[in-house]
């Protein structure tokens, strides 16, 4: 099984490479669109015979450039071609290596920062760590790479505050999934693997995005949660701790002794000493609840490891059933007695109502 950090070294990689062939034919259609802009090809000072073009060539565009560079070297004379080699050709290969250059430079830089935070701190906070030095070092350098070959990238800056603003303004719910997964992956909450209740879900935490939060439920069903929702309520994390409380509820009939109840209850508790936790303010405790309605009411508390939280209430359960009938003790169904005044009673009743009556009887009290 890979490590953690090993996985995140994948998933960059994987990422990086889709980076780099959508950016490499970008860089080529870059260094296209330089062959649009005109060419002002100054004479060598190193060949007298060279005679300087006229004026209105230096206005003509680079194809018409090219043409007479190819032109000339029919003649001959190569240095017009060898000119638009050194001054568009060589730039454009400088770019592509820059590209390829900054990009395993953020990968390495990526791999430097991810594996310590997955190892050390978190899985998630390592492979978000990631991404951001990545994205964020090779499109720097790739800015970079562009203004250093002669693309003007200042005249965007306007523009792409403009689409920003725009873009903002329509995204206001993904942005607000943005800020949240932010103070999620910061303030840590809960993290892959635990057990969370939040945004009226309940499932086990699957991975922690910038926009969404992905749960998996007890019954095997993928949930993907936006994070505004997850930061915007109350979040119940779990399993956030080793141990857990195991409360069950029963109540006994009011002819039962107290004595005699708290004994076979004790014994119920004591039957699952294997996986109950001891130590201060832990082990299991009985506990006489309140006088209900109709019954006794007990409570029965016992901590138990998280992981074996539901193991340990299902056989609690089982067992307080088991000793309350070895005991003969009965667990009562709620009662209700209703008076009836002033009934008419016929002195002569047919079978079938005096039948229903007897059903009747231990539930009614009649005065006349």
């Amino acid at each position: 099984m890979q490590s953690p950090a090993k996985e995140v070294e994948k998933e960059l990689d994987a990422e990086g490479h889709s980076w780099l062939f959508r950016l490499v034919p970008c860089s080529f259609r870059g260094v296209c669109a330089m062959l649009d802009n005109p060419l002002t090809v100054e004479p060598a000072a190193s060949s007298p015979a060279h005679e300087s073009p006229p004026a209105t060539a230096a206005a003509e565009p680079l194809t018409a450039g090219v043409v007479e560079g190819v032109a000339s070297a029919t003649r001959g004379d190569f240095v017009p071609l060898i000119e638009l080699l050194r001054d568009f050709l060589l730039p454009g290969i400088g770019a592509l290596l820059g590209v390829l250059v900054s990009y395993f430079v953020a990968r390495f830089l990526a791999r430097c920062v991810s594996g310590p935070v997955c190892r050390r701190v978190d899985l998630t906070l390592g492979k978000f760590a990631g991404k951001f030095v990545f994205y964020s070092t090779f499109i720097g350098a790739a800015v970079a790479i562009a203004g250093a070959v002669g693309l003007n990238v200042t005249s965007f800056a306007a523009l792409f505050a403009a689409a920003g603003f725009a873009i903002g303004m329509a995204f206001q719910g993904t942005l607000g999934n943005f800020s949240a997964g932010i103070l999620l992956l910061v303030f840590r909450p809960f993290k892959v693997g635990d057990l969370i209740n939040a945004a009226g879900v309940i499932g086990k935490v699957n991975e922690i995005d910038l926009f969404t939060t992905t749960v998996d439920t007890p019954d095997n069903r993928r949930l993907i949660l936006p994070n505004s929702a997850v930061a915007g309520g109350t979040i119940e994390n779990v399993t956030h701790h080793p141990e857990r409380r195991v409360e069950v509820r029963v109540g006994v009939s009011y002819t039962a002794n107290i004595d005699t109840t708290r004994k076979a209850l004790t014994t119920a508790a004591q039957s699952l000493a294997e996986i109950t936790v001891q130590g201060e303010n832990r082990g299991f405790v009985v506990l006489l609840d309140l006088l209900g309605n109709s019954s006794v009411e007990w409570m029965v508390r016992l901590w138990a490891p998280t992981p074996r939280f539901f193991e340990a209430k299902e056989r609690l359960t089982a067992a307080i059933k088991e000793n309350l009938d070895r005991a003969g003790i009965t667990i009562p169904f709620p009662q209700l007695d209703v008076h009836l005044d002033g009934l008419q009673l016929p002195q002569q009743l047919t079978a079938s109502e005096d039948q229903g009556l007897l059903k009747l009887r231990p539930r009614l009290r009649y005065r006349s």
